[in-house]
């Protein structure tokens, strides 16, 4: 496997009793880059996210991370591998303040050595300030997560996402319930934190997906129908006449 290729899947295959979610999904993402998964309702882009993020293990085929075979990995482990997630409904603690809800993370480690001192406090809560700032929350740290506007509040789920220190991103319909203003905010962020790591979403926002990808994976009724730049996406007559309606 390239060190190019962060990620691979091969004939990854989903079935739900006799429903096929998922058929047959070949695809390599390479590191460094923000790959958008776009597709019609129906086309399988939650199934293929939740295989991908180990919320469901795949009925057959391999999910490959840095050349090792993770499609048996639970969900919880996937932080250790080095890929974090962030859901399209919001989890956060929504009684804990903002730096609280990203200090949880970052002390999971300390806490299993039971390593513990004043200035390792002091030390996450300026990781877990630093980590506010880098998705615009700067000046909100003190208030509660459930007092977060919903755009906050993902931006928030964001940097406890970051705490991790991921090398993989993975981040479903980050702009659902955003108003306008709210998502030209969560794009500029998103740009940001592919500059520093791999990035992939699914999202349904097609000029969204169109202006930030370096590459776009198009699925239809579970299966691949195409992978390519914004451009070759655009061009593409078949992505025209299943997803964009053309005729």
């Amino acid at each position: 496997m390239s060190n190019d290729i962060i990620l691979r899947t091969e004939a990854l295959t989903r079935r739900f009793g006799p429903f096929l979610a998922l058929n047959d999904v070949s695809i390599d993402f390479e590191r460094g880059k923000l790959t958008s998964i776009i597709g019609p309702n129906g086309a399988g882009k939650s199934t293929f996210f939740n295989v991908l993020s180990g919320s469901f293990p795949p009925s057959s085929g391999k999910v490959i991370f840095r050349g090792k075979d993770i499609s048996g990995a639970r969900s919880h482990e996937f932080a250790h591998l080095g890929i974090a997630k962030s859901f399209q409904i919001t989890n956060v603690f929504p009684q804990f303040s903002a730096l609280e809800n990203v200090r949880v993370p970052l002390q999971a480690p300390l806490a299993r050595f039971d390593i513990w001192s004043r200035r390792s406090a002091l030390d996450l809560d300026a990781k877990a300030q630093a980590l506010l700032a880098l998705v615009g929350l700067a000046a909100h740290s003190a208030r509660r997560a459930c007092e977060l506007a919903h755009g906050q509040q993902r931006a928030l789920e964001i940097a406890i996402a970051l705490a991790t220190d991921p090398q993989l991103l993975l981040m479903d319909e980050p702009t659902a319930g955003m108003s306008p203003e709210e998502t030209r905010s969560m794009m500029d962020l998103i740009v940001r934190l592919a500059s520093e790591r791999t990035v992939i979403l699914v999202e349904h926002k097609m000029k969204m997906v169109m202006g930030i990808s370096d590459h776009i994976v198009v699925l239809h009724h579970g299966e691949l129908l195409a992978v390519g730049t914004p451009d070759q996406i655009r061009a593409n007559d078949l992505v025209k006449r299943v997803y964009l309606g053309h005729h």
